[in-house]
């Protein structure tokens, strides 16, 4: 007999603002696009697509597909959808800044 299995969706479990937040710093720490993009994604899922693509300026139909895996969000975007979700992007000096 075959295996069932379910697919997963981490929005799913993701609805705690804490778990979230805990899960973008690390998606930013990385510097991995792709991982921010889809960690973003997971979140404004977790939300409400609907709500966050509205508050944000771009289609929900839009929004999947820049925050996939295979997508490249402008950084209009990105910055839209931090907005929409409440969040605020703070920079810090990690090393000695090139001269």
């Amino acid at each position: 007999m075959p295996l069932k299995t379910t697919r997963f969706d981490a929005a799913e479990f993701l609805t705690n603002t804490d778990f979230q937040t805990e899960l973008l710093t690390d998606a930013f720490e990385t510097g991995d696009a792709t991982y921010i993009a889809v960690a973003l994604g997971v979140v404004a899922r977790a939300r409400g697509m609907t709500d966050v693509s509205r508050q944000a300026g771009v289609t929900r139909e839009a929004l999947y597909k820049a925050l996939s895996k295979d997508g490249d969000p402008r950084l209009s975007t990105l910055i839209g959808v931090i907005k929409a979700l409440g969040l605020r992007l703070s920079i810090h000096t990690e090393a000695t800044p090139l001269s």
